[in-house]
């Protein structure tokens, strides 16, 4: 059974704090969010592109990043706003092609309406970049093999799950998550790997995700 094949290495389960800090820039008009968000650095784009999902971590993800929720209810474009929102971050390996993806579908809606560069707001309510600056524990939990890893994935705070699934993929450029690249080079199963793998973690609160994974875990180890 799947519960007796040994890790060739074991799985330690880490966590993260992570702590806003300002950058001291700040967009009022359309061009200036284009701008700079091209030269904002990776902890921030991902800051306003995963914030939400902290912060809200039982509700499902459907709100939009920061970058949408402020052009569509501060500046009025609805229109981008919505553009932004769509943005499927699952399709991107690293945050600064995800940056990319954002200046880009701002600068090409400037061009389709030239009107909306006349849009601004006021300081109160102009776009404050912050980044996000995180810190790396090791918790407890260790696993040696699917058996420990279900019963510890069961255990750990939300924070280890959301480390282990958004940080290692994204921000740590990874070309998978954490769970998903020790199974498969640990435990050699490249088909529990994968499911793991294609589950898109943006469409689950991070509750539902955990019991995602933990299924398809189980369910691997009755067969």
């Amino acid at each position: 059974m799947k519960e007796d094949i040994k890790s060739k290495e074991p799985f330690r389960f880490y966590t993260r704090l992570s702590l806003p800090e300002l950058t001291g820039l700040r967009a009022s008009t359309l061009q200036q969010l284009a701008r700079l968000t091209k030269d904002m650095p990776d902890s921030c784009i991902y800051n306003h592109t995963h914030r939400f999902l902290k912060q809200h971590q039982r509700l499902s993800p459907k709100s939009p990043n920061d970058f949408s929720y402020w052009v569509g209810n501060t500046l009025g474009e609805k229109k981008l706003g919505g553009r932004l929102a769509n943005i499927k971050i699952m399709e991107f390996s690293s945050v600064d092609s995800l940056r990319r993806k954002i200046a880009a579908t701002i600068s090409q809606y400037l061009r389709e309406r030239p009107l909306s560069r006349l849009r601004y707001s006021g300081d109160s309510e102009a776009f404050y970049f912050i980044k996000s600056v995180s810190f790396i524990f090791p918790t407890n939990y260790i696993a040696h093999d699917l058996k420990e890893f279900a019963e510890a994935l069961r255990g750990v705070a939300v924070d280890s799950l959301y480390f282990h699934v958004f940080d290692a993929r994204l921000r740590l450029g990874q070309a998978a998550n954490d769970f998903s690249n020790w199974i498969r080079n640990s435990i050699a199963d490249e088909e529990l790997a994968n499911d793991i793998s294609k589950l898109d973690p943006y469409t689950y609160t991070l509750e539902e995700l955990r019991a995602m994974i933990i299924q398809l875990v189980e369910r691997r180890l009755k067969e």
